[in-house]
């Protein structure tokens, strides 16, 4: 149905580094909820982030911040369709009920990171993330960094990194509480129940949020010219996180957050299979304590964090039975200080245990990694000029790496910023590419190479009311020693390729303040990267020159909406290519659109103010896969209410 049969060499150093003074920042995208004017009489960059290493030591790099009226709009979503929606970056999902991963400019998905409040989220023995398995409602702040931070976030940060936060309730020395409760219900019988609760007071402050869901994911599609309902597709969830802050004094406090959650997901069958009794438990328990002191030119903290993660995998057609669990222990101490208002320092100290049981062979395999890493922020010409060099000395049990980089930033008119960015990338195997059985290779070599990237913002106001801002961005990337899982019976991980990823990718965005209760805004994204092998350890394997699987060589979406007061519509179109399948280019999948819409709209009740969401997926009902035989469900609907109680 859906499948089809049909010597690079790195640009120097020193001409990049030249290159730091013609390039720029793409800042947060513009918060739709904030139209009116602001006279801005400082250039320093707004702060979008609690992590400095974004705010402060990262000028040259594109970042893309969600804004606080999308969150909402997606509140009652999980992450992949948030960011397969609204943010430029491929979303590889294997079908509903299914993984979910991202592919920032063609890197794998063990080379794009997720992190929350810091701490790497990804699975400690797969190294991946599933972003499905991220709920929106959790987060506070969703920002999308693009290229490679490897000195100032770590190794495998090779093709970007999504960086979610969770905020405490802060203070209130009059003592406060809130709650909060909503509802959901949706297409193929999904309903949601959550409920939201804190307390503040002068000193202490704590936040519960809690969640289940359950959904049979019923939906019909056609395999060929038979129509097909989905079996085998039940999803169940429970999710609770847990966060609370203690005001030592004016100067130190103490966080403390707990994250639980647990999913239950039938997988129903590919096209390519008869029956499917597949289904899997997912559990994860997440615990983080920090420490923050602020000082007249010192901010000093420190952070521990452990991770559990429980996989329960089933197939009772073919008697396949797997246990899965991992575990993380992650340190971290900082300090940033400041010599004075044109330079910063931060310097910190990383560490990170990992391991994994692994049941056939009834032992643990272990991965150590510590580092040191230093960044340096200096800004010149009224702020007009904001440079960043950091520096990372890694070490992953055998291996090691120095991880440098550079970045900057130039103001070169009121209207137009510059930005540029060169880092080394380095990524060690995973626990399971060198231990899983059967399949791991304990012979593979690390992955590494260097990424390049630059860009400029530009913001016009033609008037008062009508504002433009246009960004473009060009990348350069080519890593050595790719890892590449590929066999028969048995999938083992193997150093085939370098490959080598460049690529243009624009945002656009109109905006209209009608009067004071109206405004309009029409935005487009728009991304083209070509990722190719440049070279291959499988003699006659035919992917030399050709795009790697699953990474579409064009993606566009667009937005479209308006705001009365306090209702807010959008509409969303993505577009996404061709997704080769083989390594040969010899077998595709065929390009998609989908249309999706975004309402929200909040009721100012005295005492009990109310917000109703809604959204409708694919409404235009388009039959697609974005993985080979896994088909997507056509159009869905999903109406929420939550009611606030002061």
């Amino acid at each position: 149905m859906y499948l089809r049969t049909h010597s690079i060499k790195r640009k120097q150093v020193a001409l990049l580094l030249a290159m730091l003074f013609s390039f720029c920042e793409l800042q947060a995208q513009v918060v739709r909820d904030t139209l009116s004017e602001v006279k801005v009489k400082t250039r320093r960059r707004q702060k979008i982030s609690a992590d400095e290493r974004i705010n402060t030591y990262s000028p040259g790099q594109k970042v893309v911040s969600i804004d606080s009226i999308t969150l909402q709009q997606y509140q009652f979503q999980n992450m992949a369709n948030l960011l397969s929606q609204q943010v430029p970056v491929f979303v590889k999902s294997y079908g509903f009920n299914s993984l979910a991963t991202l592919n920032f400019r063609g890197a794998s998905a063990a080379q794009s990171q997720v992190y929350w409040n810091g701490i790497p989220l990804q699975n400690s023995g797969s190294g991946i993330a599933d972003v499905s398995l991220l709920p929106v409602s959790l987060l506070n702040k969703v920002n999308v960094v693009y290229g490679s931070s490897s000195a100032l976030l770590g190794s495998g940060n090779v093709g970007g990194a999504l960086m979610v936060e969770t905020d405490h309730p802060g203070y209130d020395s009059s003592g406060s509480f809130q709650h909060a409760v909503s509802g959901v219900v949706g297409s193929f019988n999904q309903y949601q129940l959550g409920i939201k609760s804190g307390l503040k007071t002068k000193r202490f402050s704590i936040g519960i949020k809690a969640f289940g869901q359950t959904a049979n994911n019923d939906f019909n599609y056609y395999n060929g010219s038979n129509k097909v309902s989905t079996y085998n597709s039940k999803l169940q969830s429970g999710v609770v996180m847990v966060n609370s802050g203690y005001r030592i004094d004016k100067r130190n406090e103490l966080l403390v957050t707990g994250w639980y959650q647990q999913y239950y997901r039938e997988i129903p069958k590919a096209l390519f299979e008869d029956v499917s009794t597949k289904n899997q438990r997912d559990e994860s328990l997440r615990l983080l304590a920090e420490w923050k002191r602020t000082g007249n030119k010192a901010n000093t903290y420190a952070k521990v964090a452990y991770f559990r993660d429980n996989m329960l995998y089933n197939d009772d057609t073919i008697k396949q039975h797997a246990r899965y669990s991992t575990n993380q222990l992650f340190a971290e101490a900082g300090v940033n200080y400041r010599l004075n208002s044109h330079h910063q320092l931060l310097a910190f100290v990383p560490i990170q245990t990992s391991w994994i049981h692994r049941e056939l062979m009834n032992d643990t395999k272990e991965q150590h990694k510590a580092a040191v890493a230093l960044a340096y922020a200096s800004n010149y010409f009224r702020e007009r000029l904001n440079i960043s060099a950091t520096v990372r000395g890694e070490v992953v049990n055998e291996w090691s790496a120095l991880l440098p980089g550079i970045n900057a930033s130039y103001q070169l008119t009121d209207w137009l910023k510059l930005r540029a960015n060169v880092q080394r990338s380095f990524r060690a195997p995973t626990l399971n590419e060198l231990y899983y059985v059967p399949g791991g290779n304990e012979s593979l070599q690390a992955e590494e190479g260097w990424n390049e990237d630059a860009g400029y913002t530009l913001k016009l106001g033609a008037s008062k009311r009508l504002t433009l801002i246009h960004d473009l961005s060009v990348f350069n990337r080519v890593i050595d020693n790719w890892v590449v899982w590929f066999g028969g019976a048995i999938w083992t991980p193997h150093n085939i390729a370098s490959v080598h990823s460049r690529g243009i990718e624009t945002e656009n965005k109109l905006n209209y303040k009608i009067n004071k209760n109206w405004s309009a805004y029409i935005g487009a994204n728009t991304s083209y990267i070509l990722a190719t092998t440049l070279s291959s350890y499988v003699a006659n394997d035919g992917s030399i020159g050709k795009q790697i699987p699953y990474t579409p060589r064009y993606n566009y979406q667009a937005n479209i909406g308006f705001s009365y007061k306090t209702l807010f519509f959008n509409y969303n179109h993505t577009y996404t290519g061709y997704r080769f399948v083989t390594v040969d280019e010899s077998q595709y999948l065929l390009p998609y659109n989908s249309g999706n819409i975004q309402l929200l709209y909040s009721l100012p009740v005295e005492r009990l103010p109310l917000q109703v969401t809604a959204q409708v997926n694919n409404v235009w009902n388009q039959q697609y896969a974005v993985v080979n035989a896994r088909p997507m469900p056509g159009a869905n609907w999903l109406l929420g209410l939550k009611a606030t109680i002061h």
